[in-house]
């Protein structure tokens, strides 16, 4: 294998307006649809994936899985090593949320639209600490070192590089963390 397939989702109109408990549930499930969808390409049986103690998910048969949702899109992604993906809307945020993301040194490596670069770095260290299993517990530890081009970028975290992808579409970004795969996105509009 040596393409990953990570699948994004439209959530259907009249499930974009659900609250709460009901809502998480509803997403959580519906990514799980994208995360079948990427198995499926990539000839994978994940059966009904498991997650940890930690909430970490569980490899099955040496296959890696991650989900992610936002009330408008979910993502899901299956691979042969440890993986993780991100997906978030490009919107403004709270300028005090930047120092939290990245450092100084970090924000110099671009001078595009800050908000986009804001969640660039966002998804991309998400989904990378997803694939780590350590969560954003760990996201001051996570350093973005090379901006490649648009669409990738590199990471150092735990005393490795991580390659990252993104793909923009609709006012959204999804993140994936690569290794030496090519990446072949699916965005399925409802």
């Amino acid at each position: 294998m040596n393409t990953i397939y990570p699948v994004i989702l439209s959530v259907p109109e009249e499930n974009i307006t659900l609250s709460g408990r009901e809502r998480v549930s509803y997403l959580s499930e519906y990514a799980r649809k994208a995360l079948e969808i990427s198995a499926k390409k990539s000839f994978i049986h994940l059966g009904d994936p498991l997650k940890d103690e930690k909430g970490v998910p569980m490899p099955v048969d040496g296959n890696y899985w991650s989900v992610s949702h936002k009330p408008k899109y979910v993502a899901g992604v299956t691979a042969p090593e440890k993986i993780g993906i991100d997906i978030e809307e490009i919107k403004t945020c709270s300028e005090s949320l930047f120092k939290k993301v990245a450092d100084h040194r970090e924000w110099g490596l671009d001078n595009g639209d800050k908000f986009k670069l804001f969640f660039r770095y966002w998804t991309a260290k998400e989904a990378v600490l997803k694939a780590a299993g350590t969560g954003l517990r760990d996201l001051s530890k996570c350093k973005i070192t090379q901006i490649i081009d648009e669409n990738n970028l590199m990471i150092d975290y735990m005393d490795r590089t991580w390659p990252v992808e993104h793909l923009f579409f609709n006012g959204h970004i999804a993140s994936v963390n690569k290794g030496v795969y090519d990446i072949d996105w699916s965005v399925v509009m409802d």
